[in-house]
This record gives structure tokens, sequence and C-alpha cells, in this order.
């Protein structure tokens, strides 16, 4: 604040000095404005002091802003990788689990072609030397079966192939009910033929006489 001067009083019935007023004068204004100079570099100086602190929150702010982020971007980038390795890590069991599932149905599917096979030979061969027409016919079926050839296949031709062996064999199995169902009309067919026979000779024999001539052969 700017002092407030009171100005000289001139007493009466003395000579006035107005050299000494002139120089109070200068020096009032001199004070006042070395006052104002004071104020002004004090306010300049309490104003840069709050730019500088200002400044330096606006630094420190982004300083923090930038740490924040930096720390944000870290975690997400971890969190990306745990996902991305998660999704690999998934991928390779699914990988491992369809390429043993797919090991599997190979051997099923081979092991049911080869005991088909020998399950039809082994039945031929219990049947004997003498073979009828349609034993025949499974037996040239079965030497000329085809391998499987499922090396290559994916799972849904996987599945196809299962399901063409099963209806083949479904096949064989109602064709061979047919065929012992046949088997056994025609032992019957046979067995009530022999009956008829043997009953017709034993009537043929019991009735053999009869009259020639009037006279009993």
């Amino acid at each position: 604040m700017v002092p407030q001067l009171a100005p000289p009083k001139i007493p009466e019935g003395e000579r006035v000095d107005f050299d000494d007023i002139h120089r109070k004068r200068m020096e009032k204004d001199l004070l006042e404005l070395q006052t104002l100079i004071d104020v002004h570099f004090e306010q300049r100086k309490k104003e840069e002091e709050e730019l500088i602190g200002l400044k330096d929150r606006i630094e420190h702010r982004r300083s923090e802003r930038a740490e924040i982020q930096r720390v944000r971007a870290e975690k997400e980038k971890d969190r990306q990788n745990r996902i991305a390795e998660e999704r690999q890590r998934k991928e390779e069991e699914e990988a491992k689990r369809k390429a043993d599932d797919d090991a599997k149905k190979k051997k099923v599917l081979s092991n049911m072609g080869a005991n088909f096979g020998g399950f039809l030979a082994k039945a031929e061969s219990r049947r004997g030397k003498r073979m009828t027409g349609r034993e025949i016919k499974k037996k040239t079926l079965v030497d000329r079966r085809q391998p499987l050839a499922i090396d290559n296949m994916r799972e849904d031709a996987l599945k196809q192939r299962a399901q063409e062996m099963w209806n083949w064999i479904y096949q064989l199995e109602s064709e061979k009910f047919d065929f012992m169902e046949h088997m056994k009309h025609q032992k019957y067919e046979i067995i009530v033929l022999l009956n008829r026979i043997s009953h017709a000779q034993k009537f043929k024999k019991g009735h053999g006489k009869g009259k020639v001539g009037g006279r009993w052969k």
C-alpha cells in the first residue's frame, strides 16, 4: 500500500522555503513511485510464483496421467497376452483332443473291418469245404474287400464311413437271419417229407398182398 503523506504546513509569520517544499514533494513522489515499483514487483513475483506453481501442477498431472496410461497399457498388454496364451492353449488342447479322437476312430474302424473279415473267414472255415452259392458269394466279397483307406479322412468323412459300415453290417446280419430262417424252414420241410416217405413205405409193405385170380398172393 502507498503510504499517505501529509502536505507540509507553512508556519505563519515565517518565510516560505519553496526549495524545501519542492524537495519534500519530490521525496514524496519518489517514495510513492518506489512503493508502486515494489508493489508491482512483489505482485509480479507472486504471479510468477503462482504461474510456476501452476506449470508444476500441470506437469505433475501430465506425468501422473502418462504414468496411469503407461500402467493401463501394460495391464492391457498383459491381459491381451493372457487371452492369446489361453486361446492358444485351448486350440492346442482342442487339436490334441481331435487328433486323439481321430486316432481312436481310425483304430476302431480298422479293428471293425479286420474283426468282421476274420469273423466271416472263421465262419466259412467252420462250415467245411462244402459251400452253397450264397456262401461262395460272401467269400468272394470278403476276398475282394478293399482297405478302409481312412488315414487322410476328416471327422465328418469318418463318421459317414462308420455309418456305411454299420449299415453294411446290419444288412449282413439281416441276410444272415433270413438265411438261417430259410434253412430252418427247409430243414422242417425235409423232415416232413422224410416222414411222409417213411409212412408211405410202411403202408406199402403192410398192404402189398392182394387177390390175383381169386387167390391171395
